[in-house]
């Protein structure tokens, strides 16, 4: 991982430069947005983004997460309903569609940080960005 030290600073940088930004922004915490097969919507995560939330993952003294048959995220802790790695929560995740947190924010405003994203993703032999589920599972098997 020390390979992807800078990669992954930047991956960092734009979630900082992001939250620093006057969007307003209110997460509660109810993972209404963390239930996918509810609302039919996956984040989708390059791979910085994946390497990163990995990382926070098998911090959490996690191996692999397991699959969750009611379709939710799974980084979600099964005995808390917490997310495992909301520090590290990707891109998609700080800018998601939940309306208790201010509703979805607009692809324009935040263009230039997707850009960052994607060129780290290039940096890194990514191929674009790939759903949550799949794309830290992979990452898990590179740590």
């Amino acid at each position: 991982m020390k390979r992807h030290a800078a990669s992954l600073a930047e991956v960092r940088s734009v979630y900082a430069e992001l939250a620093a930004r006057p969007i307003q922004r209110n997460c509660l915490r109810r993972t209404e947005c963390c239930q996918f097969q509810r609302t039919g919507k996956i984040p989708q995560l390059t791979r910085g983004e994946a390497l990163l939330a990995a990382q926070a993952f098998r911090a959490s003294g996690r191996k692999f997460p397991s699959l969750r048959k009611d379709g939710a995220c799974p980084m979600l802790q099964n005995e808390t309903g917490k997310c495992l790695i909301y520090e590290s929560r990707p891109f998609g995740c700080r800018t998601h569609f939940c309306q208790a947190a201010g509703g979805p924010i607009g692809r324009q405003e935040v263009l230039p940080l997707i850009r960052r994203l994607e060129k780290v993703d290039a940096e890194l032999g990514g191929d674009g960005p790939h759903p949550l589920p799949q794309s830290i599972t992979q990452a898990l098997r590179e740590l």
